[in-house]
């Protein structure tokens, strides 16, 4: 996977969606500009980041589906399987696994774990889900390397250091607790209360 910003790595995705919409409608082609026009990009951004796909267009016709997707995926890693797991099946940790999309995006979530002894051993959405205590030597077992974060915030920084030291190098952290772990360890926060309060606050402004 080639070294992206984050921003390209976001319209890539996106790209990516778009394209599987369109493959599934039946379409063969699409061209830059109907891609910008569904996302809101600007032409020339469109243009420059399928270029780096090295797939080419044809005139009045635009990009072969078949061959922009794969070179898409192979840009942003989504040809390659992550194996993760997932700790806290609450409601949030449930509707994650419940996602389709993870898969598509090369994800694979091959366990989830939890405290409460009636949510463990059982299969949700076909992942199986295991006591948190567990958790360590399970994801040794599966040689996964992203832990997926969905427990009560005091619970998460006890939790992050079972992953940690199971093997896991990335965190996909969506509790409010600021994580203590490794230089080397990478941690994604995906603070839902943070976004709500600027999408609120962009109501605010536009009402104004």
């Amino acid at each position: 996977m080639s070294k992206f910003g984050t921003g390209i790595l976001q319209r890539l995705s996106l790209y990516l969606r778009a394209l599987r919409q369109l493959q599934a409608e039946g379409h063969q082609y699409a061209s830059g500009a109907n891609l910008a026009a569904t996302l809101g990009f600007e032409s020339i951004v469109v243009r420059k980041d399928l270029a780096r796909t090295g797939v080419r267009g044809t005139p009045r016709l635009g990009f072969p589906i078949e061959l922009l997707i794969p070179a898409i995926e192979r840009l942003t890693g989504a040809d390659d399987e992550h194996v993760a797991v997932l700790a806290g099946v609450g409601k949030l940790g449930s509707a994650l696994l419940s996602y389709p999309g993870f898969r598509k995006q090369g994800l694979l979530i091959a366990a989830g774990f939890d405290a409460a002894p009636e949510r463990c051993n059982l299969i949700l959405s076909g992942t199986p889900i295991f006591p948190v205590h567990t958790l360590t030597e399970t994801v040794l077992r599966l040689n996964a390397t992203l832990g997926i974060l969905a427990v009560p915030a005091d619970k998460a920084q006890r939790v992050a250091e079972q992953m940690v030291a199971g093997g896991i190098r990335a965190i996909w952290n969506f509790t409010p607790a600021q994580l203590d772990v490794p230089d080397d360890v990478l941690v994604q926060r995906e603070d839902l209360a943070v976004a709500l309060a600027v999408l609120l606050h962009r109501i605010r402004e536009r009402n104004t």
